[in-house]
């Protein structure tokens, strides 16, 4: 399958729907982990925002790549966005569609102290 970097450098990202584990199977509650790193990982969904337009995406993260406090309307910057068509088959019809996972997703708002 292909995988694409997505550019965001333009765009306002906004957390939509806090950070939770990205669940493998509902029926036994198994959690996805990074392949590589062994890190657990989230969704979280994303507005991002550019050129006029608006949408929602649901973002696979680790947990690793996570700021903490990531709360609702909180602007936050995405690091190594990249976009994968995927396709499988379940009780014998096909779906497909496109997945999102980024490194990192980093709160931008300041540190209060």
């Amino acid at each position: 399958m292909a995988v694409f970097k997505v550019d965001t450098s333009t765009a306002f990202v906004f957390v939509a729907v806090p950070p939770a584990p990205k669940v493998v199977n509902r029926q036994t509650g198994e959690i996805a982990v990074d392949r590589e790193t062994g890190a657990k990982l989230m969704t979280v969904g994303l507005t991002i925002a550019d050129e006029g337009e608006a949408n929602l995406y649901t973002v696979s993260v680790p947990e690793t790549g996570l700021s903490e406090s990531l709360a609702v309307g909180m602007p936050v910057a995405l690091t190594g966005l990249k976009a994968r068509d995927w396709e499988n088959e379940f009780n014998g019809q096909k779906r497909h569609g496109i997945s999102f996972r980024a490194a990192a997703v980093t709160s931008l708002v300041p540190v209060q102290g």
